[in-house]
């Protein structure tokens, strides 16, 4: 038996990976039929009626995402006795409806669940999607998913303090996540907190700059993110509320101070190597330098993602370390021609003014 249940499980991973990537692709159509193969053959994998589902949310089909997650959260018949009569099940006690509880959010309910309940809303029916983000928040009243989840399917639902008070104890369960915070400014634009939204979306934003471009993303991966990114984007278009953008110019000197950094750092590290071969082989010591500053040749080389802010960012205050990173590398390019210890401790020196400077400028 063993022998026959790693085969097919193994073809079941083929499908679901196949069909992920032909999702993430926008190739939806071929993924669902990736996905109907597997459930050919196995009707109640639950993880490939979870793909399914989101796969049509994600095609715009909600009624078809909606009758496959009511197929995977069906319970099980009443059991048949021998004689051909149906038995009737006795109720769980208190113990077993918990030991259920968590065993099926191990199992993957919990993501079936939020997709019905968003097959629900773009049904515009509310009563049954906000009974389904009930459902969620009773099932996961420890899961940082299950809580945002539940509070966004709510707050387009039913709103009020429920939808409040699950996307704030979705922030505190999983403060490092963006998604937790944008959903907590999707709630909080509905009661008309602006302020407390626009605080929310900027930390999602800090947490994940390309947050903004969210809307533009496909596949079932990210569904959520999506849909909670077009949905404030709309919202707080409506509320003529400004929504928090990158920006351009910090974006820029973000990214020529990481490379200052890394260069910086890069330069001192093959300094200090260098020195420690130098008293055993000078010319196995020089050649290393020129290695390194062949490497620093490879971190730059694409300059067309810094180069053209190079400038302006040098008149924001990062000339200091542009220019102490440039000594740098220079000074270790005249240690592997000449063999003199002195550009060494320029390096040195160099390294750790441009790595101080930059991050002084964050």
């Amino acid at each position: 038996m063993p022998s026959d249940a790693a085969p097919d499980q193994s073809a079941a991973d083929g499908y679901l990976q196949r069909a992920h990537l032909l999702a993430e692709l926008g190739r939806y159509d071929e993924g669902v039929g990736e996905l109907t193969a597997l459930l050919a053959d196995e009707p109640g994998h639950l993880p490939a009626l979870t793909m399914l589902a989101r796969m049509h949310l994600a095609a715009g089909r909600p009624a078809e995402a909606l009758a496959v997650a009511e197929t995977a959260v069906t319970p099980v018949p009443d059991a048949v006795t021998a004689d051909g009569e149906t038995s009737a099940v006795e109720p769980p006690t208190a113990a077993e409806t918990s030991g259920t509880r968590a065993a099926d959010t191990a199992g993957g309910v919990l993501p079936v669940l939020v997709a019905r309940g968003f097959a629900l809303l773009d049904l515009e029916r509310w009563k049954p999607a906000a009974a389904t983000a009930d459902e969620i928040l009773a099932r996961g009243p420890g899961d940082a998913y299950a809580q945002r989840s539940a509070a966004a399917i709510l707050s387009a639902s039913r709103n009020g303090q429920a939808a409040l008070d699950a996307a704030w104890r979705g922030v505190e369960l999983a403060p490092d996540e963006p998604e937790a915070h944008l959903v907590l400014g999707l709630v909080a634009v509905r009661l008309q907190l602006f302020d407390l939204a626009e605080r929310a979306y900027r930390e999602a934003l800090r947490l994940d700059p390309e947050l903004g471009e969210a809307g533009q993303d496909v596949g079932v991966a990210r569904l959520e993110r999506r849909r909670y990114a077009e949905t404030l984007e709309h919202l707080t278009a409506l509320a003529d509320l400004p929504v928090a953008r990158p920006d351009p110019v910090r974006t820029v000197d973000d990214g020529i101070r990481r490379l200052l950094l890394s260069v910086a750092g890069w330069s001192l590290l093959a300094s200090l190597l260098a020195g420690v071969l130098a008293p055993a082989s000078s010319g196995a010591s020089r050649l290393f330098a020129a290695l390194s500053v062949a490497g620093v040749a490879v971190l730059l080389r694409r300059p067309a993602t810094w180069r053209p802010g190079l400038r302006e960012a040098m008149s924001r205050g990062l000339a200091v370390p542009v220019w102490a990173a440039a000594a740098a590398v220079l000074l270790l390019l005249v240690y592997a021609l000449v063999g003199s210890p002195w550009p060494l401790a320029g390096v040195v020196t160099a390294s750790v003014v441009a790595g101080l400077t930059a991050f002084a400028r964050r």
